[in-house]
């Protein structure tokens, strides 16, 4: 994920708390905000340090990176997201992780369907 396509200014974050919508789950909260004028989603991340150590933190962070790299088809491409993590997170793998962002992510609308997923139920079909 490159780093244009993180969100780091504090006035950033501040807008997408207070005009965004957000969604949860029991191990992440997500703000989103819609902004017509991108033509690419991003990012901020927020992981408190009552989560752990640096270490912790950092994993955590890697972790929904890449989660986020591998949705990069998925996810709507014009909002900006902004991910709190919450204590639970830090117990979980990268799976976990990524399993747990398709659920919130899915819950507020921002993963589309992909052909992947499509193929696989007409496959399902066409054995019954």
């Amino acid at each position: 994920m490159k780093k244009a396509f993180r969100i780091k200014e504090n006035a950033e974050f501040q807008a997408v708390f207070k005009k965004g919508k957000s969604v949860a789950n029991r191990q992440f909260v997500i703000y989103m905000l819609e902004k017509e004028e991108q033509n690419h989603f991003r990012i901020g991340l927020s992981v408190s340090k009552k989560i752990g150590n640096a270490v912790t933190r950092n994993r955590i962070k890697r972790y929904i990176r890449q989660a986020f790299h591998e949705f990069e088809e998925q996810v709507s491409h014009n909002k900006d997201f902004v991910i709190i993590a919450r204590k639970p997170a830090a117990e979980m793998d990268y799976h976990s992780i990524k399993k747990s962002l398709e659920h919130v992510l899915r819950l507020g609308k921002s993963l589309k369907k992909t052909k992947h997923a499509k193929n696989k139920h007409d496959f399902n079909q066409q054995r019954q």
